[in-house]
């Protein structure tokens, strides 16, 4: 499949991490989606129902994102995927970028982060 709807630095606040520092406060993530499904249809009538609204996408990936507490951003990612998919439907793929912008690491490191993609069935 080639058609995407791309979503790219979503900003959301998360309980993420495995240090209690980490946990005691929401920090910023950014989170990329590249839904991948066919988009002939909404191309070929310019109609919003023959598509996939992304703006709803980045709504429910960020409530489902926030509302919950997580260690690891790998399971942030999957929970992005999942809510991600619901909204998009049987047929489609997303991959997933997640980034926590103050990642806990004494260097100089802009990013961390996962890249995780699922498909839906």
């Amino acid at each position: 499949m080639t058609d995407e709807i791309r979503l790219e630095a979503l900003r959301v606040l998360c309980r993420v991490g495995v240090t209690d520092a980490e946990r005691a406060q929401s920090q910023p993530l950014e989170i990329d989606l590249v839904l991948e499904l066919d988009l002939g249809a909404a191309g070929a009538s310019d109609d919003v129902d023959d598509t996939v609204d992304y703006g709803e996408v980045a709504l429910v990936v960020a409530a489902a994102v926030e509302s919950t507490h997580h260690h690891l951003v790998e399971r942030v990612a999957t929970v992005a995927a999942d809510a991600a998919l619901r909204v998009a439907g049987r047929g489609a793929a997303v991959t997933v970028t997640v980034r926590k912008l103050r990642p806990p690491i004494p260097l100089d490191v802009r990013t961390a982060g996962v890249r995780l993609r699922r498909t839906s069935s």
